[in-house]
C-alpha cells in the first residue's frame, strides 16, 4: 500500500473556513480592533471590525489550493460575486504561508477566484498583503 501523506490542513471546507476566521479574530484582536460577528449565518458577511467607529464588513476566505507558484482563492459564494452592498472587504488567508490578504471589495474586480502569491513582492495583490491598517481607516 502507498504511503499517503496527509494533508495537515482541516479537510471539510466549513470548518476549514470556521477555523481561519478564528485566526482573523485573534489576529485583529491584537491590533486592538473591536469585532462584531452576526447572530446565525444569514448574512453576507463573516464579521464587522469597529476602528474607532468605522465599520467595515469583512468576509473571511481561505485556501490551501496551489495553482502554479501561486494559491488560488475562490471569492464568490456559490457562484455569485460579493457587491457593494454586501461587504467591504475580503480577509483572504493564505493558510500554508500564514498570510492574510486585507483585500478591498473594489481590488477583485468581481472576479470569482484570485491567484494569491505570498513569497512575490510584485505579485498583483501584494500591496494588501498583511494590509491590516486598511481596517484602522488608514489608506
Amino acid at each position: 500500500m502507498p504511503n499517503r501523506r496527509k494533508s495537515r490542513y482541516i479537510r471539510h471546507p466549513k470548518l476549514r473556513g470556521e477555523w481561519a476566521e478564528l485566526h482573523f479574530i485573534l489576529r485583529a484582536i491584537e491590533l486592538g480592533l473591536i469585532l462584531s460577528k452576526p447572530y446565525g449565518d444569514n448574512a453576507p458577511y463573516d464579521l464587522v471590525v469597529d476602528h474607532q467607529g468605522h465599520f467595515f464588513r469583512i468576509q473571511v476566505k481561505c485556501t490551501v489550493f496551489h495553482r502554479g507558484n501561486s494559491y488560488k482563492c475562490h471569492l464568490d459564494h456559490n457562484g455569485t460575486p460579493y457587491t457593494p452592498d454586501q461587504i467591504d472587504f475580503f480577509a483572504a488567508y493564505v493558510i500554508p504561508a500564514n498570510v492574510f490578504y486585507i483585500l478591498p471589495l473594489a481590488a477583485t474586480n468581481n472576479q470569482p477566484d484570485i491567484l494569491l502569491t505570498p513569497h512575490r513582492q510584485n505579485s498583483k495583490y501584494a500591496q494588501y498583503k498583511g494590509a491590516w491598517h486598511l481596517l484602522m481607516g488608514e489608506p
